[in-house]
């Protein structure tokens, strides 16, 4: 389970980078390819890979903090690799050590590990059950702790999520 967790660690920070710091010659900027309900969905090249992700922010976000940064949760897809259905969580802060991300989607609940300000699913096959029950659900909370012990709980719509999840799909050929 560590060698899972490890490499998917190493993917997602490569897929943040490209998210957060596009920059010539390494990745294209990403193309917007739509608009769905509190979910925006886009395309890059890398290489010979085409990479299709959605984004989202939270509609709320509480938390007894005085500073923090942009909040979002990803999913991606890549034509080529093992990436797809990829969830991703940016917390806008860095979490404490060793710690997990609650998410919860109507009576599902999931744990994610975290690493700096990101957290992941730990498979495959939990990312493809976090994304069936955000298909199914009408909002996503996740809860988290930063590495000073704030406590935060954001708060999303899933409102034209299985919209912009089939735009991605079709878009990287899946």
């Amino acid at each position: 389970m560590f060698a899972a967790m490890s490499s998917r660690l190493i993917l997602a920070a490569a897929l943040g980078a490209a998210f957060l710091w596009s920059s010539p010659g390494l990745t294209q900027t990403p193309e917007p390819i739509g608009a769905f309900g509190e979910w925006s969905a886009y395309m890059y090249k890398d290489g010979d890979t085409d990479v299709c992700y959605m984004a989202s922010q939270p509609k709320d976000a509480k938390g007894d903090y005085s500073e923090r940064g942009d909040i979002w949760t990803l999913v991606t897809h890549r034509s080529q690799g093992e990436t797809n259905g990829f969830i991703s969580i940016i917390a806008g802060y860095k979490f404490k050590d060793g710690g997990s991300v609650a998410v919860s989607i109507g009576d599902k609940d999931f744990t994610l590990f975290t690493e700096g300000d990101k957290a992941w699913a730990s498979t495959t096959e939990d990312d493809a059950k976090i994304i069936t029950a955000m298909k199914a659900g009408a909002k996503m909370v996740v809860t988290g702790a930063s590495w000073r012990g704030t406590e935060t709980a954001d708060t999303y719509s899933l409102e034209g999520f299985t919209k912009a999840y089939e735009t991605i799909r079709k878009s990287c050929g899946l």
